[in-house]
């Protein structure tokens, strides 16, 4: 198998994922996943696709990963290794579709509008 490249997004963060066989290293940002991604619950995010295939020491895994906040970062790795893991194998695609683990979140900040305080936040009303 060579390395397999899938991209992965939420909000305003991208996630370039790279997949390879080997030992089950996970590399984010040249740091180990572990340093990167320091609170638990994002950390079993991140390895959810892993752990339903029974993979976790099967891959070895790159990610460079820009923008938004760490939460969105998290789930855009998921997405990565999600996709990643169903180019290697078709059948994969079973077990991770009824976890919504290809499904790319579109949900997003809405832009602020003129004249209102934030999106559609207007500014309180005075009778005097």
């Amino acid at each position: 198998m060579e390395q397999i490249n899938q991209l992965g997004r939420r909000k305003t963060a991208v996630a370039r994922v790279f997949v390879k066989e080997g030992s089950g290293n996970i590399t984010v940002n040249g740091k180990d996943i572990a340093q990167y991604f320091t609170v638990s619950h994002l950390y079993d995010s991140i390895m959810q696709p892993l752990r339903l295939l029974g993979a976790e020491a099967k891959f070895d895994i790159k990610a460079n990963i820009k923008g938004g906040g760490i939460k969105g970062q998290a789930e855009a790795l998921r997405l990565g290794i999600s996709r990643a893991l169903v180019e290697e194998n078709e059948e994969n695609k079973k077990v991770l579709k009824p976890y919504s683990l290809l499904t790319r979140d579109a949900r997003a900040v809405e832009r602020k509008k003129p004249g209102l305080r934030k999106a559609r936040r207007r500014t309180q009303f005075s009778k005097r």
